[in-house]
């Protein structure tokens, strides 16, 4: 959606209101050339971990003591893949 900067200046508050309810930026056309409007996704405290998705099949961990685990019972020779 494009609209002037009179258009802007007289709902500002009601578009700003838009942008941040519908995450849809906004084109303001100024001089032909066009200006716009939009959300800044800026990083979580978490630092955006929230949207992970569960990997139930993996290690949680430190990866160093992975090396003093004793693998030999899981070796099988040089078996081909």
């Amino acid at each position: 959606m494009s609209i002037s900067p009179t258009q802007l200046r007289a709902n500002l508050y009601k578009i700003l209101d838009q942008v941040l309810k519908t995450q849809k930026p906004i084109e303001i056309v100024r001089n032909g050339q066009l200006l716009e409007i939009s959300v800044k996704n800026v990083k979580s405290k978490t630092g955006g971990l929230e949207h992970l998705k569960p990997h139930p099949n993996t290690i949680n961990g430190n990866p160093d003591d992975l090396v003093r685990v004793d693998w030999s019972s899981y070796w099988q020779g040089d078996k081909e893949l």
